[in-house]
């Protein structure tokens, strides 16, 4: 007898498994370079897809598994057979250095090591400067970023002439 025809309900659409409280570590070449904790996970094996949709909270590392970046979301979606995380909703990434960025999605691409957006971005470098923008790229520990389309406002100091 099939498992529908026991329950009495398909399987389809639904998780092969789930995880509460759950913590999972992203590697490259054998190094740890994330390790994410979400509230909850749903894992689908055909589409080798994870869902990690209760506060994300993830921690990024160098190819020295130092410590570097810390970011925060809503949610999260990790395709495992691209090694490739996007963070959706209320996004925060904090550099050790002490810069941070806001956006609504960001997409982290671990073999390519790059961090990237097409939303609005709020960039707060480690002087405090504030940047504002469409369109986000960056290595992951925020060190070598460029805003794609900055926008902004400057006002001439009319002392200094």
């Amino acid at each position: 007898m099939t498992e529908e025809k026991r329950s009495g309900e398909s399987r389809e659409g639904r998780p092969d498994a789930e995880s509460w409280d759950a913590i999972i570590t992203l590697t490259n070449e054998g190094a740890k370079r994330a390790v994410i904790r979400s509230g909850h996970l749903e894992k689908y094996n055909e589409r080798q897809y994870i869902l990690l949709d209760e506060n994300v909270d993830a921690d990024f590392f160098n190819e020295e598994e130092v410590y570097t970046t810390n970011l925060k979301s809503r949610l999260a979606e990790v395709e495992e057979e691209r090694d490739f995380l996007i963070a959706i909703g209320d996004v925060v990434v904090v550099s050790d250095s002490g810069v941070t960025l806001f956006t609504d999605t960001l997409s982290w691409d671990n073999l390519r090591e790059r961090v990237y957006t097409e939303d609005s971005v709020i960039f707060i470098t480690e002087g405090q400067d504030t940047l504002y923008g469409v369109g986000f790229e960056s290595d992951v520990e925020l060190d070598n970023w460029k805003i794609l389309k900055p926008t902004g406002v400057f006002h001439e100091d009319k002392d200094e002439k």
